[in-house]
């Protein structure tokens, strides 16, 4: 498997993909510094993220209900750390 990472939350989050989701290919990229200043910006940083992951799971998944899985499994951090999420999730042999 192919894993980027950067930052404790970043970190953690990658981990909560892999055991749920078994991704071939996983890129975690913290945005967060291009929303200094704007609502949700935490001041720790690690609150705005891009997600690439790409697992067999998804295979005859809909958009929405991949989004759901990535959602499920970032439950938590979710709803008490990250603010914004953008979730780009594609099965394998998909462009």
């Amino acid at each position: 498997m192919e894993t980027q990472t950067e930052g404790p939350v970043a970190a953690e989050i990658a981990r909560r993909l892999t055991a749920a989701l078994n991704p071939a290919r996983l890129v975690v990229t913290d945005d967060s510094a291009a929303h200094r200043g704007h609502a949700g910006h935490d001041a720790r940083g690690e609150s705005h993220f891009t997600v690439e992951i790409e697992s067999a799971v998804f295979a005859g998944q809909s958009r929405v209900a991949r989004q759901r899985l990535v959602n499920q499994a970032l439950a938590e951090l979710l709803r008490d750390r990250v603010h914004a999420l953008a979730i780009k999730a594609k099965a394998p042999g998909e462009a």
